[in-house]
């Protein structure tokens, strides 16, 4: 079908939409057929969305069962799984709670609260998050500037903004984060981590230097012999027993702060309750939340792929949120996914709840006894096993890559990288790195519009082909390659190989044609799609008219 408008000057001819024919088999009258009684359509309407829901919620319930118990040796490999994730969370949570410049007493506590909660509220079954990552980062300038208590507070707004952004959806933002920005991200996080551990290194005396090159050494070399055990925790052990048994000049985690000897207790944030602490507070609270949140889904993304299943995102972020908003209500610091923790659960077995949930309780169940061991565990081991995880976070890999990478994506990295590590926030860095992506992507889309011309004489009429989209980056670059004051008596704007997506693209459209007209040429637009056209006529209708 040829669609024209206006008079004989000026003419928009669509492309005629393709038609789909369906064969519908034989049903009852329509809802609006007075053969049909109204009593049992509104009947059998409603039964089908009672089926309907009902099916729904009693599948989402035997998945939700299954992702619990799916078996007994499935449930045997969760809880060794969930057991060995603890062994391996403690130290990182207590060298991140030193990071964080609190004590560890707030990490643990947030760690097992966090654990509890995200176990029967999370969308992501296997994964196992605590107080530690890129959260404690964020959370160290606060507890300088303000105190603990703002931090309390801090992880509250933060819990909130999480289940807002899962209740929303807003999950799918994730989809903007390119490649490059998580490497970017991941990348500046192992930076900021091995960063950290530079004051335990400087002012000490030769003692710590020698543990700290022991630990590293058992790190690396004892799974070259046996992963039973995390070798994390081997050298935890062993470090501590050489200060036990060779007294030396070294800082023990004693040093750092109060460890937990009770179960956490409910407490609000001592803050007054006024505007300004709000202000002191909020930025805090969405940066910690935004990082948290990209740190989870890109851990949750990992276990997908290694489980081969799918999780739900939206639901993972609610789940995060009220389990930081329990974490700040029993005096703990907010937390995230640990993507190391996880994977090493996953690869000893854990595949469902009860693996996140084992590691959550197990957790407490190890430090209120072990306590007075826990505090001689010397600094030193906390700062090989952090510089083991800068090591393995930072993505060797995309140094390489920036060799036969385009060099648009090793400029997203590394501003990424850079603004992180200058700014040490790094929901900064994220947002200058989705930015630049933006930008790019919208350069290179530009460049991809063509307008050719050609000429008939015999009908002294010029054609301008446009192929690419038109938008409001290449809407300029569109408007440009129109001569204005053609000699040509016809003009014809083909648009077929062309789509124009916002009302910068429909004006520019509008006002070549408008100029043109004004100098008397006779224009004609063709091959508009439908929804190009339906943006024409409800934005320019005068394109379809003739010029005065």
């Amino acid at each position: 079908m040829r669609v024209r408008h206006g008079h004989a000057r000026a003419t928009v001819i669509r492309r005629d939409p393709v038609e789909f024919r369906v064969a519908i088999p034989a049903a009852d009258p329509p809802d609006n057929d007075p053969r049909r009684p109204t009593s049992v359509c509104s009947s059998r309407a409603s039964s089908c969305d009672h089926y309907r829901l009902y099916h729904m919620n009693s599948s989402a319930l035997s998945r939700y069962r299954a992702e619990w118990f799916n078996g007994a040796s499935n449930a045997r490999r969760d809880i060794l799984a969930g057991m060995v994730g603890t062994f391996a969370l403690i130290p990182e949570v207590i060298a991140f709670s030193f990071v964080a410049g609190i004590d560890p007493e707030v990490g643990l506590f947030a760690s097992f609260i966090i654990g509890i909660v995200i176990a029967f509220a999370g969308g992501r079954p296997a994964m196992i998050s605590g107080a530690a990552g890129s959260v404690a980062l964020v959370a160290a300038a606060l507890v300088q500037a303000h105190g603990l208590q703002y931090l309390l507070a801090a992880t509250l707004l933060a819990g909130v903004f999480q289940i807002i952004f899962g209740l929303l959806k807003l999950d799918i933002l994730m989809r903007f984060v390119s490649r490059s920005v998580r490497t970017g991200f991941v990348n500046a996080l192992a930076i900021l981590i091995f960063s950290a551990q530079v004051p335990q290194m400087l002012d000490v005396t030769w003692h710590t230097y020698a543990m700290i090159a022991g630990g590293l050494a058992i790190i690396y070399l004892v799974p070259r012999v046996t992963t039973a055990i995390p070798s994390p925790l081997i050298c935890i052990l062993v470090l501590t027993a050489i200060s036990i048994a060779l007294p030396m000049p070294i800082h023990t985690v004693s040093d750092l702060g109060r460890l937990p000897s009770s179960l956490p207790s409910f407490t609000l944030p001592a803050v007054p309750a006024i505007w300004q602490t709000l202000k002191i507070v909020a930025p805090f609270a969405l940066a910690m939340a935004a990082v948290g949140l990209l740190e989870s889904m890109m851990t949750a993304t990992v276990v997908d792929d290694l489980t081969e299943t799918n999780s739900s995102k939206a639901l993972e972020c609610t789940g995060l949120g009220l389990a930081n908003v329990a974490a700040g209500l029993f005096g703990g610091i907010a937390g995230c996914g640990m993507i190391g923790q996880t994977v090493g659960n996953v690869r000893y077995g854990g595949r469902g709840r009860l693996s996140t949930l084992v590691a959550g309780v197990f957790l407490l169940l190890v430090m209120v006894p072990l306590r007075p061991w826990i505090a001689q565990v010397p600094v030193a081991a906390l700062v090989a096993i952090m510089i083991m995880v800068s090591v393995s976070t930072f993505s060797w890999g995309s140094i390489r890559d920036l060799a036969k990478h385009p060099k648009v994506s090793g400029i997203v990295m590394a501003a990424t990288v850079l603004i992180t590590v200058v700014t040490h926030d790094l929901s900064a860095g994220v947002a200058v790195g989705v930015l630049l992506s933006g930008v790019f992507f919208a350069f290179k889309v530009t460049r991809l519009m063509k307008v050719e011309t050609d000429y008939d004489r015999a009908t002294d009429t010029r054609t301008y082909r446009v192929s690419g989209q038109i938008f409001f980056a290449s809407a300029e670059i569109f408007s440009d390659r129109f001569d204005l004051r053609d000699t040509a008596s016809r003009v014809c704007i083909d648009l077929t190989a062309s789509h124009l997506w916002d009302i910068t693209a429909v004006e520019a459209l509008e006002e070549v044609v408008t100029k043109m007209r004004h100098h008397g040429i006779l224009v004609e637009v063709t091959g508009l799609n439908q929804a190009s056209a339906i943006l024409v006529d409800r934005l320019a209708p005068a394109v379809g008219t003739t010029a005065a």
